[in-house]
């Protein structure tokens, strides 16, 4: 069964299919680069689920495709919870070199919390993920992953601020979010809780549709 993702990113393409495959096991997520001249729209809206659902309706418009679009973000207690929906543009940099953008990103979120203490680097990730169908029905749930800001980047796992984040579960450890097996990764991230609590309605409505 073919679902939409609106993201052009591999590694959240990759993450989502093998996350909804445990409801759905025939699942087969096709991406931005899987839809020809698609134009991704202007994320303009103040809040997660907000530019989750106007990512969402744009896939159902473009594909005829059941569409599901995340919008997610590390929010830190030190910046009053910015970047929030600012993340992947925290730095101003463009979407066309995924890696590079990153990295320039985590300099950014380091250099503004130099001299900050450890005690007070908290923060958390939070994913609102939208799932719109083509008959116009939407639901939308969210996931978060509480944790903290490291000082230095570590791991080649996943992608944008996992370099320089701890989550709750691994603190004693240290361990970052890019230091950890993809399967612990699914388990305990704002996006893998998020996508467990929406599967089952994925898979309830794709069975709906197939009868």
């Amino acid at each position: 069964m073919k679902v939409f993702l609106a993201s052009a990113n591999a590694k959240k393409i990759r993450e989502m299919e093998r996350i909804l495959a445990e409801h759905v096991p025939d699942i087969h997520v096709l991406g931005i680069g899987d839809v020809e001249g698609y134009v991704e729209p202007v994320e303009d809206e103040p809040t997660f689920a907000g530019n989750a659902l106007l990512k969402a309706r744009a896939g159902v418009a473009a594909t005829g495709l059941p569409s599901v679009a995340d919008d997610s973000g590390l929010c830190v207690d030190a910046l009053n919870g910015m970047p929030g929906v600012l993340s992947a543009r925290w730095s101003g940099s463009s979407k066309a070199v995924e890696g590079g953008r990153d990295a320039r990103n985590n300099e950014l979120l380091l250099d503004q919390l130099h001299d900050v203490p450890d005690e007070r680097r908290g923060a958390h990730f939070t994913c609102a993920v939208a799932w719109v169908q083509p008959d116009g029905r939407e639901r939308v749930v969210e996931g978060r992953m509480d944790g903290r800001i490291i000082r230095e980047p570590r791991g080649s796992g996943g992608f944008g601020y996992d370099v320089l984040f701890v989550a709750q579960e691994h603190d004693a450890e240290g361990l970052t979010s890019a230091e950890l097996e993809p399967e612990e990764k699914d388990r305990i991230s704002h996006r893998g809780r998020a996508l467990r609590e929406l599967a089952p309605y994925v898979a309830a409505d794709l069975a709906g549709s197939a009868d």
